[in-house]
């Protein structure tokens, strides 16, 4: 009978279950992630964090802890060097577990389990942070150092010189409309001077016209 025996058995002995979890950690170790039922991950999460936590303080005495239950002279060098660095700043909570369904031949649910600091998909918010701090310096610098030109002044000065543009062009374009019609008033006075010329030809060639008709009256009136 389990009577008051809460931890995971795994439907195994004692000696065979520590085995088990020992080597599942030191390849948790070594590979940053590993998959397995979703059991196991959880008896491995409670076994490894508690030795992930002992390996912040590098001392003789924590590495004994730590090979006591690893028994791997490699996993407990690795672990103590390297992983301890990385999750120094963190204060608990240095796995993860991720469901991944079930498995096709038993139907057993699977879970992946892996260190946190190692997952480089879950760490995209980290840049976005800091650009979010740069952007509070910028505003208070804008504020403290008066001498920074302002962006939103530069509008206001150009404004001025590019509606005095075109009043200072505005006489250069009407100058040469006032003199516009100052050059047609001779071409309308041409046609008065040629009138009389043409009104005074057809009365020179009027008048023999008139004159030799009564020549020739006379003419006829010498023969009776």
């Amino acid at each position: 009978m389990r009577h008051g025996k809460k931890f995971p058995h795994l439907g195994r002995k004692t000696a065979h279950r520590k085995y088990m979890l020992a080597n599942m950690a030191c390849s948790l170790i070594e590979h940053k992630s590993i998959n397995t039922t979703l059991a196991k991950a959880k008896a491995l999460k409670l076994f490894i964090e508690p030795i992930i936590t002992k390996s912040k303080n590098d001392s003789t005495h924590n590495r004994r802890i730590a090979f006591k239950y690893l028994r791997d002279k490699n996993a407990v060098t690795e672990l103590f060097r390297e992983i301890s660095v990385k999750i120094g700043d963190r204060p608990g909570g240095y796995t993860r577990i991720i469901k991944l369904g079930n498995r096709l031949g038993d139907n057993a649910d699977m879970a992946m389990i892996e260190l946190v600091d190692y997952n480089e998909l879950y760490s995209t918010t980290k840049p976005e942070r800091r650009r979010r701090r740069k952007r509070k310096k910028s505003n208070e610098n804008l504020i403290t150092n008066p001498n920074i030109p302002n962006k939103e002044e530069a509008p206001a000065e150009e404004a001025p010189a590019a509606e005095e543009a075109p009043a200072e062009e505005a006489p250069a374009e009407e100058a040469p409309a006032e003199e516009a019609p100052a050059e047609e008033a001779p071409a309308e006075e041409a046609p008065a001077e040629e009138a009389p010329a043409a009104e005074e030809a057809p009365a020179a060639e009027e008048a023999p016209a008139a004159e030799e008709a009564p020549a020739e009256e006379k003419d006829d009136k010498k023969p009776e």
